[in-house]
């Protein structure tokens, strides 16, 4: 195991463009997963790869246990990489790719088919071991490359959206295989995604990037819950956050905030303090969002334009007074609103949250 300190970490490809990686600052534990997610283009690749060596760095310091490791290279690292491509050796069979590495490292011949057999066992792969490629399905082919990574015993293991070639019940299982590896390992990984599944599902902390920069660090549950900015309450959260344009308003009923044609008054405590006026985001998720048949104030009527049964759950779209985007509620398997009808969907306010113009989080969400 190992502990990785990326202070200020930077990557500039071209002087004329933003950086690739900019100011990245993270500190990743002894045995922690560590997943690095994100859009395409946010950096999290380019971080990785200079994390592996695999790129060099323009500014700002990698250390591993304690070590600066800027100019060191990539084969003095003792650190493992799956790529999102399997890279396996067409020519030779699952044992000789599993043993290739240690070979080149000169490790005595007893040793490499001590660690070979302990790997293909832990992984299923035993009875696969003298199949070259071709003759393996997709899932077989990455638990070899995730083999030829463990086989090696490193102190750091780093991935590249190493399931994005698997389809969906393949991604499923693997992910599982990926999550019980780490507990039997307890080795510290640092995995790169954009599926936010895989995140939530996997990961001990989060990194959310956008545009080079870290935005948010976190353990899974804590960032969903508790976004910084809108950035992140959109992304995380499959139907995303309802983000609503919404203004601080003042009357005789007291303080509320004002969404297209609808007043609805916050609980105190999320309430923010900025003056009547003043523009603001309101974020609600799906999930927080029922339909209301007994006309219950703190409720929001709209237009129903989509509905999509799912068997467990049914996604409502509907469309808001005043309001351009659509309003997303996630429900139960057997809500009773049709197309083209009008509903009236009751939120739980106390769990709502409050942005500002800029998009940063005003009221720390409960």
């Amino acid at each position: 195991m190992a502990v990785l300190k990326l202070d200020r970490l930077t990557k500039i490809y071209d002087w004329a463009h933003p950086p690739a990686a900019d100011s990245v600052t993270l500190d990743i534990g002894h045995g922690e997963f560590m997943v690095l997610l994100g859009p395409s283009g946010c950096g999290k690749t380019t971080t990785l790869r200079m994390i592996a060596g695999l790129e060099s760095i323009s500014s700002g310091t990698l250390a591993i246990d304690g070590r600066v490791v800027n100019h060191v290279p990539a084969k003095d690292r003792d650190i493992a990489m799956v790529f999102q491509s399997y890279a396996l050796y067409p020519h030779m069979n699952v044992r000789e790719n599993l043993a290739f590495g240690l070979k080149r490292r000169s490790v005595p011949r007893e040793e490499i088919a001590r660690r070979v057999t302990t790997v293909a066992d832990t992984l299923g792969l035993s009875a696969l071991l003298d199949r070259k490629p071709h003759a393996l399905s997709g899932g077989q082919r990455q638990r070899v490359a995730l083999g030829r990574a463990i086989v090696r015993d490193p102190k750091v293991f780093l991935f590249d959206e190493p399931l994005s070639n698997l389809d969906a019940a393949l991604r499923v299982s693997t992910r599982g295989e990926i999550a019980k590896l780490h507990r039997r390992l307890g080795a510290t990984m640092v995995y790169v995604t954009h599926d936010q599944v895989e995140a939530m599902t996997m990961g001990s902390r989060i990194c959310i990037m956008s545009n080079g920069k870290v935005v948010q660090v976190g353990p899974p549950l804590e960032v969903y819950r508790k976004p910084a900015n809108t950035f992140v309450a959109s992304f995380l959260g499959n139907p995303p956050m309802n983000l609503l344009p919404a203004v601080v308003s003042d009357d005789a009923g007291g303080r509320s905030v004002r969404i297209g044609d609808t007043l609805l008054s916050l609980p105190a405590q999320r309430m923010p303090p900025q003056r009547s006026g003043t523009a603001l985001i309101f974020g609600i998720r799906p999930e927080h969002v029922t339909t209301d048949r007994r006309g219950a104030a703190a409720g929001i009527e709209g237009e129903v334009v989509q509905i999509e049964p799912l068997g467990a759950e049914t996604i409502v779209f509907a469309r808001l007074p005043g309001v351009e985007r659509e309003f997303i509620a996630r429900m139960g398997p057997d809500v009773a609103v049709a197309i083209g009808a009008r509903a009236r969907f009751q939120l739980d306010l106390g769990v709502a949250h409050v942005f500002d113009e800029s998009g940063s989080a005003l009221v720390p969400p409960i």
